[in-house]
């Protein structure tokens, strides 16, 4: 069930929130609770029900060995490495399974010829999110950061479903004692804040990522399948995908927060306008922030982080991002793009070194160009993470790059006929202008719009506290309705195919 389908918009959210406020008003707290994880179940049994087993099962196995672990460290002062290790192989063991079997199974018949087959493995939805969660949780509870919640609570951080499927991934101390204290029932100022969020991301999704996403499938389709794009083509399949990607995550961060907030729930903030990065270290503090927060406190600093020399912290950093370009698919471009990653960090901070505090090298006049470079890296980034294959990524790159050749699209014929622009020819791109000036237009917003959270500050819609504002300000006014009404009527009328996120492919 996709957010942005009909059934979970105009059945299983209304209903959702009626019975929950139903419960809390009738019944009291628990009942609430106990309401919401039923219709979490439900929104995750919709896809497949036969994983409503597995996810109970690891809920349970988690919470009791969570629990004895608290237990141990308020008698002895310490956990146990033992339970430790053996909760920390059972969720990454069941992860392996069903994430990278059939990717180690295509490599082993690769190198050795053998036709050894498991079957095709499916992917349990949201087994990347729901795993690192439980890990932290373990890892925390070992060391005493975690103290022993009731089921009801530690099952609601796992299953909620505003962030079950593709994040944010919350950690145990920011939504637990929310669930412990809220009084339940709904509340206006929920409904509203939530009920805007959710308008601007469904309208993310549904206008900007989608309409992007039909430029981008064309020219990677047509790559895929032989194609060698010119230059203009390249570039437009390219910012098309990096583009849609962008908007999609963005607008499902956005629905997950709004979402949550409409049952009284604040998450951490997931997303912060990435391409407005100057660095790709700021990059990576925008971008995925939850995922780029446990692979620095649950993977970079476990592994020594910057304390054991410069070698040592540029070590850990491609160790890192291997890490977790793995954890995004299993495929070996993915890999590549998590080292590509890498290599960037490293040599960011190896230019933060080299520079050191030289004030030419932090001048307000340098960010475009910084902008600039940080930007065309990820997308060259993004055409490995898109690709089918490596041939078909350094295919684009070189088209990007002219390659290919150079023609301007036939529509510019008569326009530009007599200019010497006309020399570099005239051809059928497959790209049509409208598709460029969408692009334009994209870029536009996503390097110079505010977000939904500046434009929400007033009213603290994330954990994450917001350190910069918007002229545009949101507040509950007859005019803020009206504007959400014709966003959500926008939206409701472009409903017309549904696509799924493109994170829950990871």
């Amino acid at each position: 069930m996709l957010f942005n389908s009909h059934i979970f918009l105009f059945a299983f959210l209304p209903l959702a929130l009626l019975g929950f406020h139903l419960l809390a008003r009738l019944r009291g707290q628990r009942a609430s609770q106990l309401w919401l994880i039923f219709a979490s179940l439900f929104f995750y049994g919709w896809w497949n029900p036969k994983y409503l087993l597995l996810i109970a099962a690891t809920i349970m196995g988690n919470y009791l060995l969570g629990a004895h672990q608290s237990r141990t460290v308020m008698k002895i002062g310490k956990g146990s490495k033992l339970q430790l290790g053996i909760g920390v192989v059972a969720n990454v063991s069941i992860l392996i399974y069903y994430k990278y079997a059939n990717f180690f199974m295509e490599n082993i018949q690769a190198l050795t010829g053998l036709e050894w087959t498991i079957g095709h493995v499916v992917l349990p939805l949201g087994i990347s999110i729901i795993t690192f969660q439980k890990i932290a949780y373990l890892v925390d509870a070992y060391y005493g950061k975690a103290k022993e919640y009731d089921l009801v609570s530690f099952s609601l951080f796992v299953l909620f479903f505003p962030q079950l499927i593709a994040g944010p991934i919350v950690h145990h101390r920011e939504v637990i004692p929310q669930f412990q204290t809220a009084t339940g029932g709904l509340k206006s100022e929920h409904i509203a804040v939530g009920l805007t969020i959710l308008a601007i991301g469904l309208f993310k999704k549904v206008v900007f990522a989608d309409q992007a996403g039909q430029y981008g499938n064309a020219v990677f389709s047509s790559v895929h399948a032989g194609g060698h794009p010119q230059l203009l083509t390249a570039w437009g399949g390219a910012l098309a995908y990096t583009l849609q990607l962008y908007f999609d995550f963005s607008g499902y961060s956005d629905m997950a927060i709004g979402l949550a907030r409409m049952f009284g729930v604040r998450l951490p903030l997931n997303f912060d306008s990435p391409y407005k990065a100057v660095n790709i270290i700021d990059f990576w503090r925008r971008w995925h922030m939850t995922l780029s927060r446990f692979l620095r406190d649950y993977i970079y600093i476990p592994l020594g982080g910057s304390q054991r020399g410069s070698a040592r912290r540029y070590a850990n950093l491609m160790a890192t991002m291997l890490i977790g370009g793995f954890w995004h698919g299993a495929g070996w471009t993915f890999v590549f793009w998590g080292a590509l990653h890498g290599s960037y960090l490293m040599i960011n901070h190896a230019w933060r070194h080299v520079t050191g505090n030289r004030p030419w090298a932090s001048h307000r006049m340098l960010n475009p160009l910084y902008h600039c470079i940080t930007f065309l890296a990820v997308v060259i980034g993004w055409t490995f993470f898109r690709a089918s294959t490596f041939s078909d990524a350094i295919t684009l790159l070189v088209g990007m790059a002219g390659g290919h050749g150079a023609a301007l699209p036939t529509q510019l014929n008569g326009i530009l006929g007599d200019t010497p622009l006309a020399l570099l020819g005239f051809a059928d791109l497959g790209f049509s202008p409208s598709g460029y000036a969408w692009i334009l237009a994209l870029l536009v917003i996503a390097f110079f719009a505010p977000n939904s959270q500046e434009i929400l500050r007033l009213s603290q819609p994330s954990l994450s506290p917001v350190v910069s504002g918007s002229r545009i300000v949101w507040r509950p006014s007859f005019v803020w309705a009206i504007v959400t009404g014709v966003v959500l009527v926008m939206t409701f009328m472009s409903l017309n195919r549904v696509s799924e996120f493109l994170y829950f492919q990871f």
